[in-house]
């Protein structure tokens, strides 16, 4: 597994596997099976409300939790400080550990302002490892770097050859904030798959499509093309 390094030293894996859409009775063996066959970072969130199904398949897999990068994230109903620190604890609860990895802020709306120092304070605690949003524009990322006190060590965005990002990234790089890829296939939407250049390029390099965008998306492909995308990318 490859890493890469956050602004506060954490290593974080460069792939994981994102339980979004995958429903409550299924959750619980797709986590299991992600860590079989080797992911290490697991990414759900409070509205996906399959926290404890997630939690379920850590502990009964038998991996030690230091071994496992957990990420979750706080939903937009339990911002501001106290309802977000509380909706941690939570999420903790139901995952069945006492720390976590990453915590994300999930939209930048309502009061994220709020929610965010609760954030800070629990990662002064050591309850979080790592802090951070997600879907978060380039003017709400730079509102939030300027003027809180821990900078966001990650910005999880919809970043695929489709939807690059540049503008977001540019400024994820000058903050020094990690850019994590979800949908990092686009969903399969689009006839990305079937995407005639992308086929193309793979010929060229004896790759497929998939192996043409993973490599572009996690910077490997400079070969390939002249713009760069996230260097992290996970599966939903």
């Amino acid at each position: 597994m490859e890493y890469v390094q956050l602004n506060n030293g954490i290593k974080m894996p460069m792939l994981g596997y994102g339980v979004y859409q995958v429903t409550k009775d299924e959750c619980e063996r797709c986590v299991s099976d992600a860590l079989e066959v080797g992911y290490r970072l697991i990414d759900t969130a409070q509205s996906y409300f399959n926290e404890e199904e997630v939690g379920a398949a850590i502990a009964k897999s038998g991996i030690k939790r230091e071994d496992i990068f957990l990420t979750t994230k706080v939903w937009v109903e339990h911002y501001g400080y106290e309802e977000c620190k509380k909706s941690v604890y939570t999420s903790l609860e139901k995952l069945k550990t006492d720390y976590l990895d990453l915590m994300l802020l999930h939209q930048p709306f309502a009061d994220y302002y709020g929610a965010y120092r609760a954030l800070e304070e629990l990662y002064s605690e050591g309850v979080l490892r790592a802090i951070g949003v997600s879907n978060f524009y380039p003017d709400r990322l730079v509102d939030i770097a300027s003027f809180a006190n821990i900078v966001p060590m990650v910005n999880q965005v919809e970043t695929h050859v489709l939807n690059q990002q540049k503008v977001a990234k540019e400024y994820m790089d000058k903050y020094g904030v990690q850019c994590e890829a979800w949908a990092p296939f686009g969903e399969g939407r689009g006839g990305l798959f079937e995407n005639e250049t992308l086929m193309n390029i793979g010929k060229k390099y004896g790759k497929t499509s998939e192996q043409v965008q993973w490599l572009i998306g996690s910077n490997k492909g400079d070969n390939l093309h002249t713009s760069k995308l996230s260097p992290l990318s996970f599966s939903e």
